[in-house]
């Protein structure tokens, strides 16, 4: 496993343990199986030749990017939080991916700085473009690096504005809360303590367009599992619970209310129409 490293200071090293055991919780399970599933719909493995290359734009602990490995995709993980690239190296060890793993030790802003264009047929922006000060310039340079034809895919997976309203209102019963995300674009993130913003689909596909993309498809992530009774077990029932997420997650009408949104993108020279996955 190769290990690249420069020097930065990040806002999650503390939280990175706190953060991995976020993602062994029903919550945090769902939120990647969920987005895992998703993208898997249109991700087109090679039957034979060169191995696909894959970049994981902030990784966190590598949890999505193990899972692609696992695959034969050859992974390159960038995150600015030494704490998290320790935890994806010890996953993928673990895993007996280490092989086909290399980490990137950087500021996801200068992704098109650190490698060449087209170097990637799959790109993840899973729950980064909350955290950047700019979002249209990470996108842009997310897509720089992608490969131009049409296996080229693009993940993004970020915080719906609607779902954080809902997430007030329905879930802490905070209704002052809820009517004040009405008319902010920032949310509370409880698990590093810090602001978040958030993205609705409109918004999303603005900055898909504007960064030479053309949406495949979008998807609701974690429509109604966060507002289900507690006499409804989330580890007893979570098969069942990620089977109807699914279903709910592909209807426009129910995907807008979730708490996450995710877009599957290619470049638009590569992709005339949505919804080309199986």
């Amino acid at each position: 496993m190769q290990m690249t490293v420069k020097p930065d200071s990040d806002r999650f090293e503390s939280g990175a343990e706190k953060y991995a055991a976020y993602l062994e919780t029903p919550e945090g399970r769902l939120r990647c199986d969920l987005a895992f599933a998703n993208l898997q719909d249109f991700l087109v493995l090679p039957q034979s030749g060169r191995p696909l290359r894959g970049l994981d734009l902030g990784c966190g602990t590598g949890a999505t990017a193990v899972r692609l490995a696992r695959l034969g995709i050859h992974m390159t993980l960038l995150d600015s939080s030494s704490a998290m690239l320790e935890i994806a190296k010890r996953a993928a060890r673990e895993a007996g991916v280490d092989g086909n793993i290399a980490l990137n030790h950087g500021d996801a802003a200068q992704v098109a700085n650190l490698f060449p264009a087209g170097s990637f047929d799959v790109v993840l922006c899973h729950n980064i473009l909350e955290y950047v000060d700019d979002p249209n310039s990470v996108l842009s340079a997310a897509a720089k690096v992608l490969q131009s034809d049409s296996t080229g895919i693009l993940s993004i997976l970020v915080r719906n504005w609607a779902g954080e309203v809902f997430k007030a209102g329905v879930k802490s019963g905070d209704l002052g809360a809820a009517e004040r995300n009405l008319t902010t674009m920032w949310g509370h993130e409880s698990l590093f303590c810090g602001r978040v913003r958030l993205f609705t689909l409109d918004s999303l596909q603005v900055m898909t367009k504007g960064a030479s993309l053309a949406v495949a498809a979008e998807r609701g992530v974690r429509v109604i599992s966060d507002y289900l009774p507690p006499q409804i077990s989330r580890r007893e029932e979570y098969e069942r619970i990620f089977e109807l997420e699914r279903k709910l997650g592909s209807r426009p009408e129910f995907a807008a209310v979730a708490r996450y949104i995710q877009v599957i993108a290619r470049h638009s020279s590569a992709s005339s129409t949505k919804e080309t996955g199986p």
